[in-house]
């Protein structure tokens, strides 16, 4: 089970480095990557990972990511869901993970 959580994990990081190098953009995606670029620059690459897991892979978080989460601010923790779930591969989901999106946006600035 681990074995194939870390697959999947890896999985969301190629997809993430893809998705933040592909140079064609609408102007609306080129201000969202904009966004997604500053936001992962503020939050550490774990915490990402942390974000990415429970949205995506029905992980958990620490508090110390939430607090960086919170602290950044929801337009940042949105952007960075959203890029990702409106993958075509993902886009069918994209409700369920805006749902758990939320969730955890109110959990984190619950424990904040």
């Amino acid at each position: 089970m681990a074995h194939t959580s870390s697959q999947t994990t890896i999985v969301f990081i190629v997809v993430a480095l893809v998705c933040a190098f592909v140079p064609t953009f609408s102007v609306e995606e080129a201000e969202e990557k904009s966004l997604w670029d500053t936001c992962l620059l503020k939050i550490s690459p774990k915490c990402v990972l942390d974000i990415i897991g429970v949205v995506f892979e029905n992980l958990t978080i620490t508090d110390a990511c939430c607090h960086d989460l919170v602290k950044e601010g929801k337009m940042c923790h949105d952007t960075l869901i959203k890029y990702i779930a409106d993958k075509p591969h993902l886009v069918a989901h994209e409700t369920e993970y805006l749902t758990k999106s939320d969730a955890l946006w109110t959990h984190c600035v619950s424990i904040s």
